[in-house]
């Protein structure tokens, strides 16, 4: 299940890095922080509308993002969280939240991406960020969508993704989390297995840290 907020502007400039007040609005939200402990279930996209300035971003005609989890019970959770305080930062609020029920993707294997898909490995004392151009993403897009779908009883030995890597439009991009420097792809997807594995990628999202606004796909 997947809610598109409509965004209303207050003619302020957002900072580039703004994606730390993103996920903690999305927290508060669904009243929780950080350290909460669960695998996310969830993803969601950046915001979308933005017109660059030196100083930051101007979303002068307003903005929207979207929200999608396996449980339904998140999006309720996080629709009450919005109707209680829809503030979200820098005068930034929801003004309109829309449902969309699950689609039937079932015949679909090519995806746009709604935020950079992160990839990270532990090798020793060094964590590498696996991008789209290389050999490991496509194995560890597959492990890690798995090992979250293990956890609601799912499997699926047919599963197969991969970046489409002579896209045009493939590309890299820096995230500032946190004063920490994160390098994600922003690439189309390519997902081939049973049409319930598709659609808990559609929610869930794709790679790694998408409870912190990486991996959503369109």
């Amino acid at each position: 299940m997947r809610v598109h907020l409509i965004i209303q502007p207050h003619h302020e400039i957002i900072p580039f890095n703004h994606q730390h007040l993103l996920v903690g609005t999305v927290h508060r939200w669904l009243g929780w922080n950080e350290k909460h402990g669960r695998i996310s279930l969830y993803s969601f996209s950046r915001l979308s509308g933005a017109k660059s300035s030196p100083k930051g971003l101007d979303f002068e005609k307003g903005s929207s993002f979207f929200f999608s989890s396996h449980e339904p019970a998140l999006i309720k959770r996080l629709i009450i969280g919005i109707n209680h305080d829809p503030f979200m930062f820098h005068g930034l609020h929801v003004h309109e939240v829309i449902i969309q029920e699950d689609p039937d993707i079932a015949n679909r294997e090519i995806f746009q991406v709604g935020s950079p898909i992160f990839i990270k490995r532990r090798h020793g004392d060094r964590i590498d960020h696996i991008l789209f151009n290389d050999s490991r993403a496509s194995n560890s897009l597959s492990e890690t969508l798995s090992s979250k779908m293990k956890t609601i009883g799912l499997s699926d030995d047919t599963i197969d993704i991969k970046f489409m890597t002579d896209h045009p439009n493939a590309s890299t991009k820096k995230i500032d989390y946190k004063g920490i420097e994160n390098r994600a792809s922003w690439c189309p997807i390519i997902i081939k297995g049973k049409p319930e594995t598709k659609l808990f990628a559609w929610n869930v999202g794709l790679g790694n840290s998408t409870g912190i606004g990486f991996g959503a796909i369109i």
